[in-house]
């Protein structure tokens, strides 16, 4: 079993290595689409693992609406829409608190998304990062694994 999951974990680097381009801390994974359905698909996908989506909002339309106060400094990189979510999955964050009750800070977990010339990117802040310098960096690298795992399965071709 860990032999298993060690495999996948290696397999999931590699794969996602590409999206390490910009910042180590941040995951990031592009896929041709509308936000919209990207949105559904990660959302249902988090669900299904039992991350509940415990807040949503539409960062894009809240922006637009305050558009004309920031003047030329609005939307200067040219987004045509940007949402996020809060999820949340009690299995895990039991584990963070008993590993390192200060890595609950990771609790609820956040992701946003934004749509750029066609194309939708998940960004997610990396567990593992964060918790890099404390006794769970090997629970929040777990953890990263499987929320990986999750936004890839659901953006994959089918």
């Amino acid at each position: 079993m860990k032999q298993s999951l060690l495999l996948l974990a290696l397999a999931l680097l590699l794969v996602s290595a590409a999206s390490w381009a910009g910042s180590q801390a941040v995951y990031v994974k592009t896929v041709p689409g509308d936000l919209d359905t990207v949105y559904g698909a990660v959302y249902s996908a988090l669900e299904e693992e039992r991350f509940w989506v415990v807040f949503e909002v539409d960062m894009g339309s809240r922006m637009s609406g305050i558009a004309e106060r920031w003047g030329e400094d609005y939307n200067r990189s040219g987004l045509s829409g940007v949402k996020s979510m809060v999820f949340c999955n009690l299995d895990w964050t039991n584990r963070l608190a008993n590993t390192d009750p200060d890595m609950l800070a990771l609790c609820p977990l956040h992701l946003s998304l934004y749509q750029k010339e066609g194309n939708t990117s998940v960004v997610l802040l990396r567990p593992s990062v964060i918790a890099a310098d404390s006794p769970a960096r090997e629970v929040a690298a777990e953890l990263e694994t499987q929320l990986i795992g999750i936004v890839d399965a659901a953006l994959a071709p089918e």
